[in-house]
């Protein structure tokens, strides 16, 4: 290289060192959409996208984020044609009620956002444009959504008389127990939810799933629906037989399903309202010593009280008994148990880092109201209600993007 080419290249180093802030600024309020007069910059898409990275959201963060912001400047249209405004300390109470989702406080929730590099503001922003739509669905259509008593009748014959579903799964659980493990296990868990076909999918369960079930490719028994914890009961029904869930956050790691099958039973499965279930602790995790005591254990007892004979003299801590409503028990406890008749074992959790195995025994499964017991009719109709609002809301959003001039940059 001749000086001259050397000192050319100096110069241009240096002028990209003064004028890269200035293109980086540029850059990062530089328009990637617009929405009829309405500009979404790259800085809103980011910082949108790392909130849903934060809130473990499913589908690409660029991509959703996009979608979000689009329909949300819509939704603005809408809010300021009807002059409808949010005051201030209704989008306070409304960023605390979404921080008391994650059982955190306002301020609390806030913090861990700033430390993901997500602005207040934008948090701020995306719960006004939450209230501001629900004003415009309740101006627009609740003199439209009644629910009559005869609706609540006919929902409550319905659910009464309504088959039973049991589902048959193949599951895959990554561990996370640290932030390497976890960064690696959402990584890999992107790559399985593409998976379509059985033999993929039980071929990933032998290679990277810490469940016991992992020697039988993932495959689990007929489980009635009832038995899961609603959040996944939910995404399961959404499923086709081979495809699979979207990533599911539980302690110390991620839970991914693959439906196998679904069919109905002539006897409906009611929901689980709470669940009664034991946990005995054993020193030494998975090794062959702890899994040994395990047996002898399961052995000696036949049901849960049998384990306080087994736990005599021991520290309090080791043997644990607890009744809890069926959405608050551990995710990982939860799915466990769903695979549980009363009184059977389950030995495929581990605690303290994989040091201490969990010998999990279901006590009781305790079922929803049958049609013969007292049925909240208010909150039948609420359910009603609510059902007839968001299929309005989604009908007229669709139709706001279908009458919008949308560019995307």
């Amino acid at each position: 290289m001749t000086i001259l080419s050397l000192s050319r290249w100096a110069a241009t180093v240096a002028l990209l060192a003064l004028t890269a802030p200035v293109a980086q600024a540029q850059n990062l309020f530089a328009p990637v959409a617009q929405v009829n007069e309405r500009v979404i910059t790259a800085y809103e898409r980011d910082q949108r996208a790392r909130m849903l990275e934060l809130f473990g959201s499913p589908g690409d963060p660029q991509e959703v984020a996009l979608k979000n912001l689009i329909e949300e400047r819509l939704q603005l249209e809408v809010a300021k044609r009807l002059g409808i405004t949010v005051k201030a300390e209704n989008v306070a109470e409304g960023m605390t009620e979404f921080a008391g989702r994650a059982n955190l406080s306002r301020e609390d929730f806030i913090t861990a956002l700033t430390q993901n590099g997500i602005e207040v503001e934008s948090f701020r922003d995306f719960v006004a444009v939450g209230l501001a739509w629900r004003e415009v669905i309740r101006q627009r259509f609740q003199g439209r959504a009644n629910i009559t008593q005869a609706d609540v009748d006919a929902a409550i014959k319905r659910e009464a008389t309504a088959p039973g579903v049991r589902v048959l799964l193949s599951e895959i659980i990554l561990p996370a127990n640290t932030p390497a493990a976890a960064a690696a296990a959402q990584n890999r868990a992107k790559e399985i939810t593409r998976i379509t076909t059985l033999p993929a999918f039980a071929s990933a369960a032998r290679s990277y799933s810490a469940s016991p079930s992992r020697g039988a490719g993932g495959r689990l028994e007929w489980l009635p629906i009832g038995n899961l914890p609603p959040t996944v009961a939910a995404r399961i029904l959404t499923l086709r037989p081979g495809e699979v869930t979207d990533p599911i956050s539980i302690p110390n790691a991620v839970a991914l399903f693959q439906l196998r099958a679904l069919e109905e039973v002539d006897a409906a499965t009611p929901d689980t309202l709470e669940v009664e279930y034991a946990a005995f602790y054993i020193p030494g995790g998975r090794s062959e010593a702890a899994l040994a005591e395990a047996a002898r254990i399961q052995a000696r007892v036949d049901t849960c009280d049998d384990l306080y004979g087994v736990a005599k003299g021991l520290p309090p801590s080791v043997l644990q008994r607890s009744t809890v409503a069926a959405g608050a028990v551990p995710g990982d406890v939860a799915l466990e148990l769903a695979k549980l008749d009363e009184n059977e074992v389950s030995t495929g959790l581990t605690r303290d880092n994989g040091q201490t195995l969990v010998f999990l025994m279901l006590c009781n499964r305790r079922a929803a109201a049958t049609e013969d017991e007292t049925v909240d009719r208010d909150a039948v109709r609420l359910r009603l209600l609510n059902q007839r609002l968001s299929s309005m809301a989604s009908a007229y959003l669709a139709e706001l993007r279908a009458n919008a001039t949308i560019r995307i940059e």
